[in-house]
């Protein structure tokens, strides 16, 4: 509580064109679909949208779940050649197959995402009593309403996880992550705040959330 450092991370809506980000997209277990129908008669169509189970939401109780459209990229096809001259080490290039920007456009679908909240809608959720339990046994007052001179900084071990995660996906992934994710004054970046705060890749998590937060 001393440095604050104790927020997660979520995303928000940012107004204005051109904004985005780049990140993971997986399945998770007991989450299911809800066909929708959209138009009548001849224009009739069904789109499948995901919809969160109770044990996601339960989870990611302090968050608003709402179903977002994405576009997917592709990894493409990669080739490598080697070659090998007078017994020399071996020489690897490699090439990587990019799809055309159409085919990048139309590859749209919809998944959910933990989005910015308000402590009302947490009470209108779950109650006060939750929220008493949960946050003001510990002293903490808001989940939300922490304004852009508070202070608030990341957990910790929580950062390194999602720092390794990304890297993990690659160097498009990774640097999306540094540099398009912000601390609450919405001006700092990971990148800027990981050179003022090296130490936070040497903070492990506690033994019973290693693997979770691993990476």
């Amino acid at each position: 509580m001393d440095t604050l450092e104790m927020s997660s991370l979520s995303a928000e809506y940012c107004p204005g064109t051109g904004t985005s980000f780049i990140c993971s997209v997986f399945e998770v277990d007991g989450e299911f679909v809800k066909e929708t129908t959209r138009g009548g008669g001849d224009m009739e169509s069904h789109d499948t949208v995901p919809v969160p189970s109770m044990a996601f939401l339960e989870r990611e109780e302090e968050f608003d779940i709402i179903s977002v459209p994405y576009q997917e990229r592709f990894a493409g096809i990669v080739e490598d050649t080697s070659t090998t001259l007078n017994d020399a080490p071996t020489i690897t290039t490699s090439s990587i197959m990019v799809p055309s920007l159409s085919s990048y456009e139309t590859a749209k679908s919809d998944g959910i995402l933990c989005t910015r909240s308000t402590d009302e809608k947490f009470i209108s959720r779950w109650g006060q009593d939750r929220f008493d339990e949960n946050y003001s046994k510990y002293g903490i007052s808001t989940i939300w309403n922490w304004d852009k001179s508070s202070g608030l900084r990341p957990c910790g071990p929580y950062l390194r996880h999602c720092v390794l995660a990304a890297e993990k996906m690659g160097k498009e992934c990774y640097d999306s992550f540094l540099d398009e994710t912000v601390l609450v004054d919405r001006t700092t970046t990971i990148r800027t705040y990981l050179e003022m705060h090296p130490e936070v890749m040497d903070i492990l998590p506690p033994l019973e959330l290693a693997e979770r937060y691993g990476g």
